[in-house]
C-alpha cells in the first residue's frame, strides 16, 4: 500500500477536507453552512469550476497572478483568524500598570470565551473603523449576538479585552469641518457636562434650576445640531483590556481603592497600584534611580520639591522608601465616603459615589428580575435601553418600557464588573457601568512584543511572557 498515493487522492483529501468543514458546521449552529460540501466536492474531486478564477488552469500564470492569489489567500486566512481564534491588541494607556504595560503586544485568544460571529461582516480587512473621517464598514447586514462555544466563561479577577460600552454613541464634528482626528466625544459624557454646565449657568445668572431632564433635551437637541451623532455596532466599538472584579450575580463595593466582592476583599496582586506621595529631605530625585520601576520622566523630573507624587505598587513603594533622601511613601487619599462625583456610575447624587469609595452594587445576571423605580432607573436605565434594545420612556412616576407600564425587569444577559489594576488612573466600570457580555472579546494569553516608546527600544525581559491573571 503506497501511503504516499492515498495522502494525494483526491477523494481522501476531499474526506478530510468535509470533516473539518462538518466540524466547523456544528460549531458555528449554522446548517445554511452545509450547503458549502458541493464546493469543497467540486474543489477536490469534480473541478467543473474554477473558485479561483483569477488563475489560468490551462497555461502558467504571471508572477503577478501568483503574488495575488498569495495574497487573497493570507487576507482571508488572518480574517478568520483574527475572527474565530485570536487577534492582537496593542496596550494603549497606562490603565492595566502594573500588571500590563503601555506598548505590551498581546495574543488576545477568543477562543478562552468562545468567539462571537461578526455583528457587521461587511469589512474592509485590518483597518480601524474610520479612516480618513469614513467607515471601513457597512451595516447593509447585521447579526444579531452569537457566541460559540468556547473553552470556559469570564471568571472572576480574570483579565479580559472587550468593546467598550460607551463608545456605542459618539459624537463626531461636523463632516465640513474635516477634523474627525479630534472630533470623536462620548455622546454620553458630552450630554453629562453640558447638562451641568448649563445648570450651574442658570442658577448663577437667574438664580433658578429646572428639572434636569429640561435642560437634558435642550443639550441633546444642540448636541445633533453641533455634532455628527454616530451610533456603532458591538464589534466596531473601540477595544478595552480591564480585569473583571466582579462576575453576574455578585454584589462588589470599594472602600478606600480596596474592592471586596460579596463581603470579601479582593487579593492585593502583585501589579495592583495606586497613588503615592513620596516625601524626600529637600534633595530632588535623580530620574535615573527611578528609571528601574518603571517610573515615567515625566512624574520623576521635578526638581526643588520635596514632595513627589507616584502610581506605584506596594512592593515597588517599599523599595523606593529605602532610596537615599526619601523620608516616607505614603498612600494617597483623593476622595472621601460619600463625597459625590458626577463622573461615577451611575451619576446621580443620591448614589453619593466617587472612584475610592464605591457602591455597593449587585452586578445583573441573565434571568434575574429587579424593581424598577425612579431610585433604580439610574442603575439600569442604558441596560434596558442601550444594550438589550428596549423603548422606555418616563412619565411622570410611571415608567414605560415597549409602551407598557412596568415595576420590574428582567434582564437577558449577564454582565460583568470591570476596574484597571491601575486603580488611580483607570477609566473603568466605576464611570460607565456594567459590561454586557456580548461586549467580551477575548482573554489575552501571551506578550509577544514590548516596546518602551519613553525609554526607548524593546522590553526584553517582557517578550513572550504568558499573562498570569492572578500576579
Amino acid at each position: 500500500m503506497d501511503i504516499k498515493k492515498i495522502l494525494k487522492h483526491r477523494y481522501f483529501r476531499f474526506g478530510v477536507a468535509v470533516t473539518l468543514y462538518l466540524l466547523f458546521v456544528i460549531w458555528l449552529r449554522n446548517y445554511w453552512f452545509l450547503l458549502g460540501i458541493p464546493v469543497i466536492y467540486d474543489i477536490y474531486v469534480s473541478k467543473k469550476v474554477n473558485w479561483t478564477f483569477w488563475k489560468s488552469r490551462k497555461k502558467k500564470n504571471h508572477v503577478l497572478v501568483e503574488w495575488l492569489d498569495a495574497l487573497i489567500f493570507a487576507v482571508v486566512a488572518v480574517s478568520l483568524i483574527n475572527i474565530f481564534l485570536f487577534q492582537n491588541y496593542k496596550i494603549p494607556t497606562p490603565s492595566m500598570e502594573g500588571t500590563l504595560l503601555v506598548g505590551d503586544h498581546l495574543y488576545v485568544s477568543k477562543l478562552a470565551y468562545g468567539p462571537r460571529t461578526p455583528n457587521t461582516p461587511l469589512a474592509i480587512p485590518f483597518l480601524p473603523n474610520t479612516v480618513l473621517g469614513k467607515r471601513s464598514y457597512l451595516e447593509w447586514i447585521k447579526r444579531p449576538y452569537k457566541r460559540l462555544k468556547g473553552f470556559g466563561e469570564v471568571k472572576r479577577n480574570d483579565i479580559v479585552v472587550f468593546n467598550f460600552p460607551a463608545s456605542d454613541t459618539v459624537a463626531l464634528e461636523k463632516s465640513d469641518h474635516r477634523v474627525y482626528a479630534k472630533g470623536n466625544f462620548d455622546y454620553y459624557d458630552l450630554i453629562r457636562d453640558e447638562t451641568y454646565s448649563l445648570m450651574l449657568a442658570d442658577q448663577a445668572r437667574n438664580n433658578r434650576t429646572r428639572p434636569r431632564h429640561v435642560y437634558e433635551q435642550y443639550v441633546r437637541n444642540q448636541i445633533h445640531q453641533k455634532y455628527d451623532v454616530e451610533t456603532r455596532p458591538v464589534d466596531r466599538r473601540d477595544n478595552y483590556i480591564k480585569r473583571c472584579v466582579a462576575i453576574p450575580g455578585e454584589t462588589l463595593e470599594v472602600v478606600n481603592n480596596n474592592v471586596f466582592v460579596n463581603g470579601q476583599r479582593q487579593k492585593d496582586y502583585e501589579g495592583l497600584q495606586r497613588w503615592y506621595t513620596v516625601t524626600t529631605n529637600g534633595t530632588p530625585i535623580n530620574p535615573r534611580s527611578l528609571e528601574p520601576f518603571g517610573i515615567s520622566r515625566d512624574l520623576a523630573d521635578v526638581r526643588n520639591n520635596p514632595n513627589y507624587v507616584f502610581p506605584l505598587t506596594v512592593h515597588v513603594a517599599e523599595q523606593i522608601s529605602t532610596l537615599p533622601g526619601i523620608l516616607k511613601v505614603e498612600p494617597m487619599n483623593l476622595q472621601e465616603p460619600g463625597e459625590f462625583d458626577r463622573d461615577i456610575f451611575p451619576h446621580d447624587a443620591r448614589y453619593p459615589w466617587n472612584m475610592e469609595f464605591f457602591g455597593p452594587l449587585t452586578v445583573p445576571k441573565k434571568g434575574e428580575t429587579v424593581e424598577i423605580n425612579s431610585l433604580t432607573l439610574p442603575l439600569y436605565r442604558r441596560i434596558i435601553e442601550a444594550y438589550e434594545g428596549n423603548e422606555l420612556e418616563v412619565s411622570g412616576d410611571r415608567i414605560l418600557i415597549n409602551g407598557r407600564e412596568s415595576t420590574t425587569y428582567t434582564f437577558r444577559m449577564d454582565y460583568y464588573f470591570m476596574m484597571g489594576d491601575n486603580r488611580h488612573n483607570s477609566a473603568d466600570s466605576r464611570y460607565w457601568g456594567f459590561v454586557p457580555e456580548d461586549h467580551v472579546i477575548g482573554k489575552p494569553r501571551l506578550i509577544w512584543l514590548s516596546v518602551d516608546k519613553e525609554y526607548g527600544g524593546i522590553r526584553w525581559n517582557r517578550m513572550f511572557r504568558i499573562v498570569k491573571a492572578d500576579k
